[in-house]
């Protein structure tokens, strides 16, 4: 069982004060916060691309170049790669020199992006918004597989007989499917024999086991070995000493973000009541002590399949100090009783 973060490197105003914090501030920040987890002993860290102006990581992979030489053993990965309106031959550059400036620690988690910003700064149309996908993510993996790539599509020009350099440590480089839980996205990572990472922000994490399902049979079918493959889980959460502190801390900046995003795409109103049946033990929101949020992760591993686990946290701009303590508790105290109650279930369970 694998344990981690992902952020999207927000800049969003002080719930209190309105102050906003520079985009340079919050990526040296950030830095800070991977080579934290690093040093607490999480296995992987997330850096989410946007294009807007309350998150500051347009480009995860240079964050993440500034943070490696500083580490050790932690993946880092993007989380996500909007693929569809990226450049595959330079995402694919891009993340081979993190792969080596890391010494072999580099992936790639693509996605469609449900931020639809980088489509029109990068001239493409969203009616191309499926088509797009699938042929980058095609492009994607035969660059990965394939020194020398002969390629034509419908949307970037044609490639002929070129090499794509530098390549990386890791061959293949890792390349994940990230889906907010599309029964198609699903099937297509299966297909493909990629990992998966699901994002698992609302209702009950119960809900996406039928997904896992539907993937693991598709990695079946594909006659790919599932035992060589990983199903994530993108959640927010955060972390304190106490359930009540964190709970207190992690709402005002959550109700934020949430009733933003709402007026932008037509939610209802996110109110406390809201935030406090997420963190339910059968809700998605991680927020609590870490015997709490342990306790959770426990239960999505047992009873969803999820073998990796990235908690997202901040989610809007919460203090610097806050984000360090809660990684603090997640990797010295939630990750190590994670990882071996998990352990024990599955010697158990073989043993059946």
């Amino acid at each position: 069982m694998e344990i981690g973060l992902s952020t999207f490197v927000e800049t969003t105003p002080d719930v209190e004060s309105g102050e906003v914090v520079s985009h340079a501030q919050r990526i040296r920040e950030v830095v800070e916060e991977i080579i934290l987890a690093d040093q607490v002993g999480l296995d992987v860290f997330g850096v989410g691309e946007h294009h807007r102006e309350d998150f500051a990581a347009s480009n995860p992979a240079i964050i993440l170049a500034a943070a490696a030489p500083q580490t050790k053993h932690i993946r880092l990965t993007s989380a996500v790669t909007v693929l569809s309106s990226a450049d595959p031959v330079r995402v694919f550059q891009d993340f081979a020199t993190l792969d080596g400036i890391s010494n072999g620690r580099a992936e790639i988690m693509a996605g469609r992006g449900s931020f639809i910003e980088s489509f029109p700064l990068f001239g493409y149309d969203l009616k191309d918004y499926d088509e797009l996908f699938e042929e980058k993510l095609e492009l994607l993996l035969k660059i990965r597989d394939s020194e020398k790539v002969t390629w034509r599509g419908g949307h970037r020009p044609a490639i002929q007989n070129r090499g794509v350099y530098p390549r990386p440590v890791q061959d293949p480089l890792p390349v994940w499917i990230g889906s907010g839980g599309n029964s198609e996205s699903v099937v297509r990572a299966g297909i493909l024999g990629l990992p998966l990472v699901l994002a698992i922000i609302g209702g009950s994490p119960l809900q996406f086991e039928p997904l896992v399902q539907l993937y693991k049979k598709a990695v079946a079918h594909a006659g790919h070995d599932i035992s060589k493959l990983t199903v994530a889980s993108h959640s927010h959460g955060f972390i304190a000493e106490t359930t009540e502190k964190a709970a207190d801390k992690f709402f005002p900046s959550t109700q934020q973000v949430m009733n933003q995003l709402g007026k932008e795409r037509g939610w209802g109103y996110y109110d406390r009541k809201s935030f406090d049946a997420a963190r339910s033990f059968d809700g998605a929101l991680y927020v609590g002590d870490p015997n709490t949020v342990a306790e959770k992760i426990i239960h999505l591993r047992k009873n969803v399949g999820i073998t990796r686990f990235m908690l997202h946290v901040p989610v809007g701009s919460m203090p610097h100090e806050d984000v360090m303590r809660a990684i603090e508790l997640l990797g010295k105290e939630v990750a190590p009783r994670v990882r071996e109650e998990v352990a024990a279930w599955e010697s158990q369970s073989e043993l059946k």
